[in-house]
């Protein structure tokens, strides 16, 4: 009875669906381009900022419900709770981030304008929480991850709007602010979480067939939208072009070097699942902080290849290391494909920085860097805002400069993210949080009536069963 969710689950959401809503009512109205009562016989309803915004919407939306879903459906006997827990998880960190990071427009503003913007925005902070979700999948209820995405949302919110109102970074694919962010979070919360039976295996942390198949359906709906992920947000035209094509020369140098490394480190020289399942995808992660940059194709091939092989050996390596002499037990290796990718990324984003001229940008870097514009009363800033109308005052920086802020948003993001994640994993330990027990890891029947098909009491081996015995399971 203490995993039961008769009672917990529904107060829960009840609650919070009264918080919600009656925020919505004090706070949210339509953004100028959902109001009917802006709009007349002048108005073009083509040049209406939803067919600019929602095509993104829809493919990071693909992404985070069904790319996601699949991608976390990869245990045998954990197909409902991975691919469900993903979907109540992630409809409740959207309505939950719209009001989270509204709050700051709603402080200037004094209302939350909505907008299909707002919704883009509310996807990536729903994304963070399911990376983060990588790290204790199998091993938490429902109700510890809502309460995750509960307290992830708005210390998220408070460090996205701090490094881009005071620090002022460039970081177009979120390699900083998404993936390093929602990584040493995940950590910080299965660190507390730790289970030290958990470290030799678990008998039903196993993969099938069918389960492998549905999880690369996932890695397929990831690749294939993930240059509108890493190019929503990037200024229109030639960065917005750029960005695509980075990301799927990354995602595609990383996919071929995925598969060369999986058959050449492969006892028997075959491919493994959990490497096409994941290594694939690095390269999309390590092009994001310089995706809208100049840093020419070849560049973000070779940050393709740099990416998967280090997400490849630190599935190999690092993420065993972590378990037995760190306490981390990163069950999807989020370190690997957000956090190491994520800090490769973000040094070869400070790179393109340094690198960053006049002769390769032309007057466009003043808009790319913006915080590398000329300040108010600068001459310089008149004379480029006739060549580039509509570029705002930036902060004069140098290039040396920018870069020194990147190297200071990834330590605080990274410091900001681990004790949110330490404090959040300690609310989530609480007895009411309905804790599955170290033997009912990784098994649906705890909180799914499962067809009568379904039965994973036939796997009879000892919890602190050894690797190799695992072989022999059926």
């Amino acid at each position: 009875m203490s995993t039961s969710l008769k009672v917990r689950l529904p107060v829960f959401v009840l609650v919070m669906e009264v918080v919600i809503m009656a925020l919505f009512a004090v706070f949210v109205t339509y953004d100028d381009n959902a109001n009917a009562r802006l709009q007349n016989n002048e108005t073009n309803p083509m040049e209406n900022s939803l067919y600019r915004d929602y095509p993104y919407f829809a493919d990071v939306q693909v992404m985070i419900f069904v790319g996601f879903g699949c991608l976390l459906a990869f245990f045998r006997f954990y197909g409902f709770s991975g691919m469900v827990f993903n979907f109540l998880t992630a409809a409740f960190s959207i309505q939950w981030a719209i009001l989270m990071q509204g709050f700051f427009q709603f402080y200037y503003d004094g209302k939350i304008h909505l907008a299909v913007i707002n919704l883009l925005n509310a996807e990536f902070a729903c994304a963070v929480v399911l990376i983060s979700f990588g790290a204790v999948i199998g091993k938490t209820s429902p109700i510890q991850l809502l309460v995750m995405a509960l307290l992830e949302i708005p210390i998220f919110a408070v460090v996205e709007w701090a490094v881009l109102k005071y620090i002022r970074i460039n970081d177009a694919g979120g390699s900083i602010l998404i993936h390093l962010f929602a990584c040493y979070f995940g950590l910080g919360v299965t660190f507390v979480l730790y289970r030290p039976s958990l470290n030799d295996g678990h008998v039903k942390e196993i993969t099938c067939y069918q389960s492998d198949i549905l999880s690369v359906l996932g890695t397929l709906f990831l690749w294939v939208f993930w240059p509108s992920f890493n190019s929503a947000l990037t200024f229109k035209g030639d960065d917005q072009h750029r960005a695509v094509l980075h990301t799927f020369i990354g995602l595609s140098s990383s996919t071929i070097t995925a598969f060369a490394l999986s058959a050449v480190f492969n006892k028997r020289g075959k491919l493994t699942m959990a490497d096409i399942q994941n290594v694939t995808l690095a390269g999309g992660v390590t092009v994001g902080a310089s995706v809208d940059m100049m840093i020419s194709p070849v560049a973000a091939y070779a940050l393709g290849i740099m990416g998967c092989t280090a997400c490849f050996f630190g599935y190999r390596y690092l993420t065993p290391f972590l378990a037995r002499r760190m306490r981390i037990q990163d069950q999807c290796g989020i370190h690997n494909l957000h956090g190491l990718t994520g800090l490769i990324s973000s040094t070869a984003g400070i790179c393109a920085i340094l690198l960053a001229n006049e002769e390769t940008y032309g007057p466009s870097m003043y808009q790319i860097f913006s915080h590398r514009a000329p300040p108010v009363g600068d001459p310089k800033l008149l004379e480029l805002q006739r060549l580039i109308p509509g570029l705002k005052p930036g902060l004069g920086r140098t290039a040396e400069e920018q870069a020194l802020y990147q190297v200071a948003a990834i330590f605080s993001t990274i410091a900001a993210a681990t004790v949110g994640g330490l404090l959040t994993g300690l609310v989530m330990k609480l007895p009411v949080m309905a804790s599955p027990t170290d033997e009912d890891c990784f098994d649906d029947m705890l909180f799914f009536d499962t067809p009568s098909d379904f039965d994973s009491s036939v796997l009879k081996i000892p919890l602190n069963y050894n690797e190799k015995e695992s072989n022999k399971v059926v």
